[in-house]
């Protein structure tokens, strides 16, 4: 997977150390929360690996977490 995003988050969030940090995306993960909010795209969480030091991060983030980088 060669997928490049941004992480956006609030600043209250409690994983608001992440946002703005570029990351590949290394794996794609499927549950049903899509079932229980009734939009598709809830039923996706990723797996990331920062850009910078190449290091997993430790949480993954949901697809409305994620904007694609150019």
């Amino acid at each position: 997977m060669s997928d490049v995003v941004r992480i956006y988050i609030g600043p209250d969030d409690p994983d608001s150390r992440y946002h703005g940090m570029c990351c590949k995306v290394t794996e794609v993960l499927v549950d049903n929360l899509d079932s229980q909010t009734g939009r598709p795209l809830d039923a996706y969480s990723y797996t990331l690996q920062a850009a910078e030091s190449g290091d997993e991060l430790p949480i993954s983030f949901r697809h409305q977490d994620l904007v694609p980088e150019k």
